[in-house]
């Protein structure tokens, strides 16, 4: 029985499962940032400074999702 071979980089596919995470966290994040705005205009400004805070540290998860494949990698 012979097995498939894998062929290519499989830090593109790491960087891709490692992307699917913070990716539905980012739609979350704005998702309910603008749901909570809608309800509460006078919080905007609050509402979105905490709202980029969190795509801001979901957009790290990412970058280093795309670092660790180099590092790791042969």
């Amino acid at each position: 029985m012979l097995l498939a071979e894998v062929s290519g980089s499989l830090g593109s596919i790491g960087y891709g499962l490692a992307a699917i995470g913070p990716g539905v966290g980012i739609g979350i994040i704005f998702g309910n940032g603008v749901q909570a705005m809608a309800r509460q205009p006078e919080a905007t400004g609050l509402i979105r400074q905490n709202m980029l805070l969190g795509f801001a540290l979901a957009e790290a998860l990412a970058l280093i999702g795309v670092v660790m494949p180099f590092v790791f990698g042969k």
